[in-house]
């Protein structure tokens, strides 16, 4: 296969960034699963955004510097923020539909950490709408190709063409990608002139998250392995409301906007605890509430915690929260009369393959927008439903750079297929799905929501052992999604650990009971 744009995922950024370059050349967008099965679905909440002049950017850009913990990109908050209308009323103009008020005003909900009502929504099922609005353009625009069940293996750079590349090496540039298909088992080769990562998030290197299964950190384990730049992987956001419901993968989201609505935080005995954390109280920002959360369930033993909605009445919580409170029915929880068991989940990475303004990587010709990518919005935690935001912005200004440089790139056609001489099939699943469930318990355990250095020494230390039993499985078989998929999540997993032994503090999500140092 041979394009202009090759786009690896099928979720807001790509989709997004996909419709803008068609018209420029031929797009090819790849997805592992089916093309709808991604971390945008399940995004409840909504898409942050000054609409009104009710608000300002200047109070939404200083709400993201304060959730950030102080280490954002402030030049990337600023410019992410004020271009955000724009990107907002492109999405209307592909049919997403955002809830509005009888008086015809948007409805407008309010998360934690926000001074104000900015988040722009769907009911409860935003990302579904805006999955839905996006890929009907997509399926009907002629100049794009949609290939669901293609897994991108690697990116293609210098290094497949028998050339040493190490992290220091100027101009590596990146080819386009080997691709598993799934209906034929076999890997294609994929040439284009521009790549875009667009492949979410790492919430399975845990053991439980709201992501979909197909979270795999693919795209940064790709970049990672192609010596690519990536940074602040140690900011993973823990989303302080899943509903507990044990063994469900992925676990359910409790939307934050149900907190914004009026919902309070409470223990087993009904008693609200945010007081003793944070006077936001069940609207301070993330980190801090899943701390709290987290404190609290070590201190009493608990398994879980309890979000009580039951004061909202019944009508507000059908109409407003309809999924949840349908999910929650079928378990046997009324939430107009009982409270909503929950517990935190890894939710989103705040770091990722470090891109500029443009979304583009330290390696030429390859972009990355969405979760996969670092632009410095999110600093050290994310604020909340700034994630589809970013994912807007950068695809679009990844779009309008890439279309002014493909003109002047030519496929590479000297690009080796993929080798697999010698390899045989590997019989035996259960070297993959004990090393997965192994490398989910260590890091849920020991690199979750408060970390210390004895904790990352141990986590190191097993994955270590775990990283060389799974490239010597690798270097002998037949490759799988499963293997692959196994050795991206290894790779992310010491990513994180590196960066967060690396960083000799406590800020934002990464919290480590040895800092400050006791006097």
């Amino acid at each position: 296969m041979e394009v202009d744009f090759l786009v690896i995922g099928s979720g807001i950024a790509g989709l997004s960034f996909a419709l803008k370059v068609a018209e420029y050349g031929k797009v090819c967008v790849l997805t592992k699963a089916a093309a709808d099965e991604g971390s945008t679905k399940y995004a409840q909440g909504g898409i942050a955004a000054v609409i009104y002049d009710t608000d300002s950017f200047d109070k939404h850009i200083q709400d993201t510097l304060i959730a950030g913990a102080g280490i954002c990109d402030e030049d990337t908050v600023r410019m992410t923020i004020t271009e955000a209308p724009d990107r907002i009323k492109e999405l209307i103009r592909y049919g997403i539909r955002f809830d509005k008020r009888p008086d015809g005003l948007y409805d407008l909900h309010r998360e934690g950490g926000h001074s104000n009502f900015r988040i722009l929504h769907h009911k409860d099922n935003t990302g579904a709408e805006v999955e839905r609005g996006l890929l009907e353009e997509v399926r009907n625009h002629p100049n794009i190709t949609l290939s669901e069940h293609h897994y991108a293996v690697e990116i293609i750079t210098q290094h497949h063409l028998g050339q040493w590349v190490t992290h220091h090496t100027p101009d590596i540039e990146c080819y386009g990608a080997y691709v598993l298909n799934s209906q034929t088992k076999k890997v294609e080769t994929y040439l284009a002139k521009i790549t875009m990562l667009a492949t979410g998030g790492i919430g399975n290197v845990y053991t439980t998250t709201t992501n979909p299964i197909t979270a795999t950190g693919d795209g940064v384990a790709m970049v990672h392995r192609a010596r690519g730049k990536v940074s602040d992987m140690e900011f993973v956001q823990f989303h302080p409301t899943s509903l507990y419901n044990p063994g469900e993968r992925p676990a359910f989201l409790i939307t934050e906007a149900m907190r914004g609505a009026g919902a309070i935080l409470k223990d087993a005995h009904g008693n609200e605890f945010m007081q003793k954390y944070d006077q936001r109280l069940s609207l301070a920002p993330r980190d801090i509430v899943a701390r709290a959360i987290d404190n609290e369930m070590k201190i009493s033993g608990a398994e879980h915690l309890y979000l009580d909605a039951r004061h909202l009445g019944k009508s507000v919580l059908m109409e407003s929260f309809p999924n949840i409170y349908a999910k929650c029915l079928e378990l046997g929880i009324n939430i107009a009369k009982d409270m909503i068991p929950i517990r935190p989940a890894a939710h989103y990475q705040c770091g990722g393959i470090v891109v500029d303004k443009n979304g583009e990587s330290s390696i030429h010709h390859l972009y990355a927008a969405g979760e996969c990518s670092r632009t410095g919005l999110h600093g050290g935690n994310r604020l909340a439903s700034n994630s589809l935001l970013e994912a807007i912005v950068y695809a679009h200004n990844a779009a309008m750079d890439a279309i002014e440089k493909v003109k002047n790139i030519s496929v590479r056609h000297d690009i080796p297929s993929w080798n697999a001489e010698g390899m045989v099939f590997n019989e035996e699943m259960v070297l993959i799905t004990q090393t997965r469930k192994e490398l989910q318990e260590l890091m849920s355990n020991y690199v979750g929501i408060v970390r210390s250095n004895l904790r990352l020494k141990r986590a190191y230390d097993r994955l270590s052992l775990i990283y060389k039993e799974t490239e010597d499985l690798y270097n002998r078989s037949v490759l799988t999604e499963e293997l692959s998929e196994l050795r991206n999540l290894i790779a992310c997993a010491y990513l994180i650990i590196r960066a967060a032994t690396q960083r000799q503090e406590s800020i934002g999500l990464h919290y480590s009971v040895d800092y400050p140092p006791q006097k």
